[in-house]
């Protein structure tokens, strides 16, 4: 199989999405940077191609590790074609929970701030040869908030309006940027959901279909695309109707609480269950 990008550094590769990015991207033929928190998962997808992988283990809201990582990667394979910015994490989030806020900021660490300090230090790189993608992993949360998701849904709104903004800039620059928005996919992400989850999608399937729009330079993808028509459905409805609707299915559980799972840098509290 020929590959459509030939270069590429992919974050969040440990994930249920990032590993069948990884797999997917490895089996094209492609070199790939791994960058992610789990070694040992990333060592043994490394290992299914590794005169072509390297594994890297920064945390993506620290800009001089992140720096570091792309610095190492592109003296060894020059400049990316392809970023992925696919780190990311999720949890119920309570404004009335003092202990919440920490949970919320290390949200947008990871899932806002961590986009930025990913593309930065490969754009003027990029932007010297003229050609590239920039790829955010963003969701279709980030369309409208839902209750006791308020934190989730903050980050990927945010991470949406600022691929938008990244991607007027770049546009002269002849750099594509994809803001990428699934719905439910099967991961350790949505284990945890105790509501329907309409278009369940598998993350093979999702992958697949990712690299496959970001290949036709498409700048808006949604997986699966009928998920997408739902939500905007949805968004027709008066806020309080709306409202209404969502305060009727079960809450995401909190980080920490039986059913959530952890968030990289925040502890564990001693007295609750929790999946990792």
């Amino acid at each position: 199989m020929t590959a459509s990008f030939q270069n590429v550094v992919l974050t969040g590769a440990c994930g249920g999405l990032g590993q069948a990015l990884a797999r997917e991207l490895i089996g094209q033929g492609a070199a790939l940077a791994l960058v992610g928190l789990n070694r040992p998962v990333l060592e043994t997808l490394a290992a299914l191609a590794p005169e072509r992988c390297t594994v890297y283990t920064p945390d993506v809201a620290d800009t001089t590790a992140m720096q570091a990582m792309a610095a190492d990667w592109m003296g060894r394979q020059g400049t990316p074609d392809l970023v992925i910015a696919n780190a990311g994490v999720a949890g119920g989030f309570d404004t009335a929970q003092a202990d919440d806020l920490a949970v919320m900021r290390r949200m947008l660490e990871i899932n806002l701030l961590g986009a930025a300090t990913t593309f930065q230090p490969f754009v003027a790189a990029m932007r010297a040869q003229r050609r590239g993608a920039l790829v955010g992993v963003a969701s279709i949360a980030g369309w409208r908030g839902m209750p006791g998701n308020g934190a989730y849904c903050a980050s990927k709104g945010g991470l949406i309006r600022y691929l938008e903004s990244l991607r007027a800039e770049l546009r002269s620059d002849s750099i594509v940027v994809s803001t990428v928005s699934p719905g439910y996919l099967r991961t350790a992400l949505t284990a945890g959901n105790r509501f329907a989850m309409p278009g369940l999608m598998e993350p093979e399937d999702a992958a697949r279909a990712l690299l496959a729009a970001v290949a036709q330079g498409r700048t808006h993808i949604v997986l699966p695309a009928r998920i997408g028509w739902l939500a905007r459905l949805l968004n027709l409805l008066p806020d309080a109707l709306h409202d209404r609707l969502l305060l009727g299915q079960p809450r995401k559980p909190r980080v920490g609480e039986a059913g959530a799972t952890a968030i990289p840098g925040l502890p564990v509290r001693a007295d609750k269950n929790i999946d990792t």
